[in-house]
């Protein structure tokens, strides 16, 4: 049996305020045709479906197409509920669903009922853990002591192992979940279901099936040869450039694990981050092929330049983040602002808070004219008043 392993579509994520719809669709697509040409039985999709509560009607009707793709090539689809879906709504007419081959597992009280896949060398067992939250279902399990979600998830396995014990045969669990050893592979986008660390599942949780497909980080990781994360199919925060988007594909043979190949998909368009002072970025040869890339830039001037993100659009039109960072930065000592301004006149007053908020750089002699002339009407209009 063949197994596409994927997680975290997000449906409905924006970039930096810039829809995904449409490069999402296209990627989706392509996972398709690599459903068909590699021969895939079971595509799963290990949480973060969508990325809001309340998807969109935009957002339904691309996982409508998207799924009705992957249907039409005759493969079994298993999908699972993250932080980011609403169980609810995900699971919505799930048993309608489940009579056209697409099982949306979203409920805690069927952790130990899988999804059943049979192949020449009998059945395969995939069991969905939804993202659990304790505070929601510890009432329904006062036997249990659920406090965090690595007892909720290591309650979930219990069951899985108990059921698996019980049939037989193979198995694949697939949960959305922080596990121990990836944090290299997490971006700033992914770590919100942790608190202090203690929320973290330690991946020895995971024993006892053939393979665990996890969903969560949008970086792949291998945990182990049977643990490991596929990763999201689109790039979502400039901490994830260069990351490879793609899914595990998953062999099982009549033994269990038989290996596990990555198979790529298509970036829509890189993400670069350059640095450097505004001018070296809009006159620098060395970023032109960065020119039609979702750009990052990171100003290193001095001084703020007033309307960098315009400025940089015109040679990227791209450029979605902008951050300053001056390469110098100055050292006002351990004086206090009231300190330093102590006994000077009010120009030297006004040129050392720009000097302060300008990382060094005080009034220009056309600015330092302009203060004194402000200065001069003001006291002028006091001893008129």
């Amino acid at each position: 049996m063949r197994i596409l392993h994927t997680s975290d579509w997000h449906i409905g994520r924006t970039f930096h305020g810039h829809p995904t719809l449409g490069a999402l669709e296209g990627v989706l697509e392509a996972l398709t045709e690599i459903v068909r040409e590699q021969s895939i039985d079971v595509v799963i999709v290990a949480g973060d479906v969508f990325d809001s509560a309340t998807p969109s009607a935009d957002a339904y009707r691309l996982l409508t197409r998207a799924l009705t793709r992957l249907r039409e090539t005759g493969v079994v689809i298993v999908a699972t509920s993250g932080n980011h879906d609403s169980a609810a709504r995900l699971g919505f007419q799930s048993e309608f669903a489940r009579l056209a081959g697409i099982h949306v597992l979203t409920s805690d009280e069927t952790l130990d009922v899988p999804v059943t896949v049979d192949d020449d060398s009998g059945p395969v067992h995939i069991y969905g853990i939804p993202y659990l939250e304790p505070a929601l279902i510890r009432h329904r399990y006062p036997d249990e002591t659920l406090r965090t979600q690595a007892e909720a998830v290591a309650f979930a396995m219990r069951r899985v192992r108990a059921d698996v014990d019980e049939r037989g045969g193979r198995s694949v669990v697939v949960s959305h979940c922080f596990a121990q050893g990836v944090a290299d592979a997490a971006s700033d986008v992914e770590r919100d279901i942790t608190s202090g660390g203690i929320d973290l599942v330690p991946a020895n949780v995971f024993e006892g099936v053939d393979y665990a497909a996890l969903g969560h980080i949008h970086g792949r990781a291998r945990l182990t040869d049977s643990i490991r994360y596929s990763g999201a199919p689109l790039h979502y925060s400039f901490s994830e450039a260069g990351k490879p988007r793609g899914g595990w594909i998953v062999d099982l043979d009549a033994g269990g694990l038989a290996g596990v190949e990555w198979v790529d998909l298509p970036i829509p368009r890189r993400l670069s981050v350059v640095t450097g002072t505004l001018e070296e970025l809009l006159t620098d040869d060395a970023y032109a092929d960065v020119e039609d890339d979702w750009v990052s830039a990171v100003l290193t001037d001095t001084v703020r330049p007033i309307d960098g993100m315009r400025k940089l659009q015109r040679r990227f039109a791209h450029c979605a983040a902008m951050v300053h960072e001056p390469a110098v930065v100055a050292d006002h000592g351990e004086r206090t602002y009231a300190q330093r301004v102590q006994g000077k006149s009010d120009s030297e007053v006004v040129d050392e808070f720009l000097s302060y908020v300008r990382n060094g750089q005080g009034a220009s002699d056309a600015e330092s004219e302009i203060i004194g002339e402000a200065i001069a009407e003001l006291r002028a209009a006091e001893a008129s008043a």
